[in-house]
């Protein structure tokens, strides 16, 4: 089948990518594409904002599918006119849209059918938005109602960003984005990324995705469109997934439904875990920039079987596999960003960077000029990588990032650390856990960890026990072990005295000797942060020997 893409960015160049792979695919086409999509698909000069244009392409050639990503034709309803000229779209309707074109259409969906939310008012005039701010005080979220490219948001932590927000959003500085202002409730808790496929009755979730909005590490600065992502988030437990889906997905798609205005497409729901469980605080109607990345890497499917299932209403019985590795992007950005920046910088170092195992380079704002790779945009490029864990991905994304030669970049060194935390919390229970089983059953089993490596070693009696060891902790705790090569770990000097007068020394080194194993989790090192102080076996009596006479 034929299919055209619409958009340029690094979430379009990751769909291009995986709908590349598809056996299906005979044509792909990308309007209006970027250096990176160059690769995967014909990019063409259309102007997506003129439908009129788009339709005269997709009957002109054929075209099968229009996927759209980015939400703005979505809004202006490009799918509505694709569907009145009889050219199948994957992506909601116009009214669908209002999820993410309105952020108070979406929190009066939510007071309707009990979707939980933060409490919330909404304001057309800046003095009664003031006059509120001021009862609420602060923390508290100034929103714009409208669209503004994902930085239309301000988390205010005192009372005079709030003001400065409102103000700020009245005089203009969102368009006509910032005509009508929510203000909300703060909500407290981690925040998580979650998505769905629709079908306009049935949703089948996504892999669960968290991104970091704030331009600096810590999470410091200015919102942006996102700097980073990485999956699966450690935080969505199979309780909260459930939760997720049955208090806001699903009364989601059936409240849409009830209105006349179903919803086919991806519904990315962005949801704070509070102590009172899943609160959501945004909707947007496509797939999320920059977890689009890290999703595409993960899917094991065919996604477009999965598009046009969701078109078609059949979702029913579909269903979609994930690959188990762990997926992690970091945005490189023109220095600026998400403030003035400049263009046409160029980027060099980028084969090098993509050599790296498991790395996967996706543009973002890119243009190529004379054989040169120049920047284009705010954020320009995605380094992703794939790992057995998130620290894994991690490393090999930032690996990739140093080999990247562009001066007026930058980006955040610390994606993915909220997860690290986490596995390295869990992981250091199950192998405490483990070797605290272990050496209470085997009495030859021992463990030490190396202040240098930070890796914890077990000891067993040779090589044989060392295998049986491994498989154990792997077999019955879910902790992998490395084998390393038998050493003598026990030697010493043993001192004992023969009629009185002479001192005799044995050297342990022809006793059964002890190997052994770099134990960690998810091919990672791990310190067990304990200390056995178990003995190894006793010596055979000693046997006296020539003395040395003192």
């Amino acid at each position: 089948m034929q299919i055209l893409l619409l958009g340029s960015g690094g979430r379009e160049h990751a769909l291009a990518w995986k709908m590349a792979a598809s056996p299906l695919v005979t044509k792909l086409w990308c309007a209006p594409g970027n250096a990176g999509i160059a690769r995967e698909a014909e990019c063409i000069a259309l102007d997506v904002a003129n439908h009129s244009a788009v339709i005269d392409f997709c009957k002109a050639n054929a075209v099968d599918l229009v996927v759209v990503g980015p939400e703005t034709p979505l809004a202006a309803g490009i799918v509505d006119d694709l569907g009145a000229a009889g050219i199948k779209a994957f992506g909601p309707s116009k009214q669908a849209s209002q999820l993410e074109g309105s952020k108070g259409f979406t929190k009066n969906l939510c007071a309707e059918f009990g979707i939980p939310t933060g409490a919330y008012r909404r304001f057309d005039e800046a003095a009664d938005a003031l006059a509120y701010v001021r009862a609420q005080g602060a923390p508290i979220v100034v929103k714009a109602d409208g669209l503004a490219a994902g930085k239309g948001v301000v988390v205010a932590k005192t009372l005079r960003e709030a003001e400065d927000a409102v103000a700020m959003m009245f005089e203009g500085a969102f368009g006509a984005a910032g005509t009508e202002v929510v203000i909300e409730e703060f909500l407290s808790g981690r925040e998580v990324s979650f998505f769905a496929l629709c079908d306009g009755e049935t949703a089948i979730p996504l892999a669960s995705a968290q991104d970091h909005k704030r331009v600096f590490d810590h999470d410091q600065g200015p919102n942006t469109g996102g700097m980073g992502a990485y999956s699966p988030t450690p935080f969505v437990t199979p309780e909260i997934h459930n939760q997720i889906m049955d208090r806001i997905i699903l009364p989601t798609v059936a409240g849409m439904k009830r209105r006349g205005m179903p919803f086919r497409g991806v519904l990315y729901a962005g949801v704070m875990l509070t102590e009172q469980g899943p609160k959501l605080f945004e909707y947007n109607v496509r797939f999320g920039d920059p977890e689009c990345q890290v999703l595409m890497l993960r899917m094991m499917s065919d996604i477009v079987p999965a598009l046009l299932a969701a078109c078609d209403g059949q979702l029913k019985n579909f269903d979609l596999r994930w690959y188990p590795e762990a997926a992690l992007t970091v945005v490189m950005a023109a220095k600026g960003y998400p403030g003035d920046y400049k263009k046409g910088s160029r980027i060099d170092g980028l084969d090098a960077a993509a050599g790296i195992d498991g790395v996967e380079i996706f543009h973002a704002g890119t243009v190529s000029k004379d054989g040169q790779i120049l920047a284009n945009g705010g954020r320009v490029l995605n380094i992703c990588a794939l790992g057995e864990d998130i620290g894994q991905a991690q490393a090999r994304a930032y690996q990739a990032v140093d080999r990247i030669q562009w001066p007026e970049g930058f980006c955040r060194r610390d994606i993915g650390w909220q997860a690290i935390e986490a596995e390295n919390a869990s992981a250091k229970e199950r192998l405490d856990f483990a070797l605290g089983k272990m050496s209470e059953e085997d009495p030859t089993f021992r463990t030490k960890d190396d202040p240098d490596t930070g890796q914890t070693l077990i000891s067993g009696m040779g090589e044989l026990h060392l295998e049986i060891i491994v498989d154990r902790m792997k077999r019955e705790y879910g902790v992998q072990a490395r084998a390393g090569k038998p050493q003598v770990v026990y030697r010493e000097t043993v001192l004992g005295e023969a009629d009185g007068t002479a001192v005799f020394e044995r050297d342990l080194k022809e006793q059964p000797i002890y190997g052994e194993a770099t134990c960690h989790v998810k091919g990672r090192p791990r310190g067990s942060g304990m200390e056995f102080k178990k003995q190894l076996p006793p010596a055979p009596p000693l046997q006296p020997s020539q003395p040395n006479v003192n």
